[in-house]
């Protein structure tokens, strides 16, 4: 019997989400029913994780509340900096974030008694969230600083949370340019409905396993370079090319060698990644901060030829990962903050899932050896 197989799950429904989705007739990228270049020009990062979780904007007292309820949680509690200083210093981030949340999930869960207390109810589960979406910047930041030989430097309550999570990073009150284009990257890279890193975290939770443990194998479907890692890989391509005036010699050999060009093509979209013009803009107003037309004449150069050529549209993590290395976080960070902003989106997820609970259990077709028996076998 013939059974079509849909490699990668292309083009398969298996769940109902009112997270987001990508509105066709707009090519635009809904969460919970609004475009998310609205959102992003116009929210602070901790509404739109509000957003996520509630599904509506919050009230001023309720973003209030969710900010004060993010600040308590904002330190890096000891035993998990005790656990990232046990790693190697050449380790990748993302093995340090995996880490992280792990052991911050056993120190939360510590006591629960059985692996049938762990799943959690609703509110447990909001409080979990709210705890992982205020320690991620400490994590991050604290990675990059202690690659560097720089101290951990200690949360500001006075700060936003974009803010605060630069100030944590660089120990510097950053510029209104700078907090707005990374606020604008968080709420882009927020969430975007069953992507490879989602839809793991909801196998997970479907086994009625924790959602810490959801988070952290999402955070394992992220690391791979066809998923979160590809900004990383679009700043290593702009570091090889070097300028805009060796983009069609560099491109020749790179095509010639068939290798993939991260930073173009998408799952989803067909005629272009509805999030890069606000991730664009974003870029263009750091280019302008720091005085950077170079960067902005390569990344010009290198995207209208590859247009040309293969007809693929660029991604947000085109833009992104030059607007990071201006903002000043070394590349391999760069996966990380895609966690710290997914975070939302992951544990939306996450309780929607265990919401209406079913196992998530797919069948496979066989293609290997017919039936045979080890009586029959011969050396």
């Amino acid at each position: 019997m013939n059974q079509e197989i849909k490699k990668g799950l292309a083009g398969v429904i298996v769940d109902t989400t009112a997270i987001s989705k990508v509105n066709p007739e707009t090519n635009s990228l809904l969460y919970r029913g609004y475009p998310v270049q609205e959102l992003a020009e116009s929210q602070p990062f901790e509404a739109v994780a509000h957003l996520l979780w509630h599904g509506e904007l919050p009230s001023p007292a309720e973003l209030e509340h969710l900010r004060r309820a993010e600040r308590q949680h904002r330190a890096l509690a000891a035993p998990v900096r005790a656990a990232i200083d046990l790693l190697p210093i050449d380790v990748h981030p993302m093995d340090e974030v995996r880490t992280a949340v792990s052991v911050l999930g056993a120190l939360d869960l510590a006591g629960s008694g059985s692996v049938l207390d762990a799943s959690g109810s609703a509110e447990e589960n909001l409080e979990r969230a709210i705890r992982l979406f205020a320690a991620l910047p400490a994590i991050v930041a604290y990675g990059q600083r202690r690659r560097r030989g720089a101290p951990l430097v200690e949360p500001r309550d006075d700060l936003d949370y974009s803010a605060n999570f630069l100030w944590m990073t660089f120990e510097e009150e950053p510029d209104g340019v700078v907090v707005d284009a990374f606020n604008r990257s968080m709420i882009l890279y927020a969430e975007h409905s069953f992507n490879a890193s989602t839809f793991t975290g909801r196998v997970i939770t479907s086994t009625l396993s924790d959602l810490y443990s959801g988070v952290v194998g999402a955070i394992g479907a992220l690391k791979g370079p066809l998923h979160g890692g590809a900004n990383e890989a679009v700043m290593h391509v702009f570091d090889e090319i070097g300028s805009a005036d060796r983009v069609e010699k560099w491109l020749d050999t790179a095509l010639a060698e068939k290798r993939k060009i991260m930073g173009f093509g998408h799952r989803v979209y067909k005629n272009g990644d509805s999030r890069v013009p606000t991730m664009r803009a974003a870029l263009d107003s750091l280019i302008a901060h720091f005085e950077r037309p170079e960067l902005a004449e390569l990344s010009d150069a290198l995207e209208q030829e590859f247009m040309e050529r293969k007809g693929i549209h660029s991604n947000l993590d085109y833009p992104s990962g030059p607007a990071y290395h201006l903002i000043g976080f070394d590349t391999p960070m760069f996966t990380p903050i895609f966690v710290a902003a997914r975070v939302t989106g992951w544990t939306a997820h996450i309780m929607e899932q265990a919401e209406a609970n079913a196992l998530i259990r797919p069948l496979s077709a066989y293609d290997g050896l017919a039936e045979r028996h080890v009586t029959d076998w011969t050396a």
